[in-house]
């Protein structure tokens, strides 16, 4: 049987091509074969998706800070993913990591890692560029992407040259936010004052940084981004363009992210699942495709420190009367995830006790 798909000619993609030089094709007018994924990518619009004023939380009176601490409670329970305002970044900032993030996909595919792209970001190669192409899944992703551990070593691509300093600054920025709310997160779940800080080794934790490039898709509803997944960590930050494509599930439902102007949308990961014993949920989200304009995304993930085993807290386990998740060290949670995401069962699946366990 003929593909649904008409497949583009060899010689419009080379192997190793960025999905950027596809898309520019002249003669590209349909989705090639390999990126075939067929999907419903329409989602709904809330407006229930929780806003957070985290300059409540650090500089508000008491009852505007009690009530935001509901609110960043109620999100990560109920939601998984919240609107982060007045957060104290500059929006300069946010838009020079953006700009940075665009020129790097811009460079010649030989500077800007063309001739590997199906590398990863490991402990011995921690800066790598991407096309995403997954052989082992059946399809392609439409995406180009860039990741780089950038604490608590940073490293970052060699250019643009301007990319260093400007994620040096993003990263310093965001992991101090990240901190002030993990540690406003573990007064929500009664914790011990600092215990977060503590048993995560928040002095040195973890950071992934990852810019992703989605160019305009000749037929949507034929591609993908990125699949529905969840993500390694703790919270993971998103800033992006202004072009929309993430959608998150709620209570079965995809629903679009409306973001304001210099807001950061933050999602619970799996390791604030396991460390709640259940209590926030690492939500499922997908990046989806237009065809109309390039849409830019820069992530991130901000975890536990590398040799931290991350595990369900004991006052938790000790009111629930089992922890419902295995301790592992973080750093190896994350290096299997990166090598088999979307393969199957995820990490978190895997490491969840059943209840048989205990039998």
């Amino acid at each position: 049987m003929a593909p649904a798909i008409a497949p583009v000619k060899p010689s419009n993609l080379a192997e190793n091509s960025f999905v950027k030089a596809l898309a520019e094709s002249s003669t590209l007018n349909s989705v090639p074969s390999q990126f075939a994924y067929a999907n419903d990518s329409r989602g709904s619009h809330s407006d229930s998706i929780p806003i957070v004023d985290f300059s409540h939380l650090v500089a508000g009176t008491p009852d505007q800070r009690a009530k935001v601490l509901r609110d960043l409670d109620k999100a990560c329970r109920e939601w998984g993913f919240f609107v982060l305002v007045n957060h104290g970044i500059p929006e300069s900032l946010l838009k020079a990591i953006i700009e940075a993030s665009l020129e790097y996909f811009e460079l010649p595919e030989e500077t800007s890692g063309g001739t590997r792209p199906r590398v990863r970001p490991t402990l011995s190669n921690p800066a790598v560029a991407a096309s995403s192409i997954r052989p082992t899944t059946g399809f392609t992703l439409w995406r180009d992407f860039v990741k780089s551990y950038v604490h608590p070593q940073f490293h970052c691509p060699e250019k643009p040259h301007k990319l260093r300093d400007v994620l040096a600054e993003f990263s310093e920025k965001t992991r101090s936010v990240a901190r002030k709310l993990l540690q406003d997160i573990g007064e929500n779940l009664g914790l011990e004052k600092g215990y977060v800080d503590e048993v995560l080794k928040l002095d040195s934790c973890f950071q992934l940084y990852a810019a992703n490039y989605y160019p305009p898709c000749p037929q949507p509803d034929q591609a993908i981004g990125l699949p529905a997944h969840t993500d390694h960590g703790l919270l993971t930050f998103l800033i992006h363009n202004g072009v929309a494509g993430l959608q998150i599930q709620h209570n079965g439902e995809w629903f679009n992210t409306n973001s304001p102007q210099n807001s950061i949308l933050v999602n619970t990961a799996d390791h604030l699942e396991i460390l709640s014993n259940g209590r926030y949920k690492s939500v499922r989200h997908r990046a989806v495709v237009n065809n109309e304009a390039t849409r830019i995304s820069v992530v991130m993930a901000n975890g536990a420190a590398p040799d931290a085993v991350v595990e369900p807290a004991g006052a938790l386990v000790e009111q629930d009367g089992r922890a419902y998740y295995h301790p592992m060290k973080f750093i190896e949670y994350v290096e299997t995830m990166l090598s088999n995401r979307l393969q199957g069962k995820s990490n978190l699946d895997c490491i969840k006790i059943q209840q048989q366990e205990d039998h």
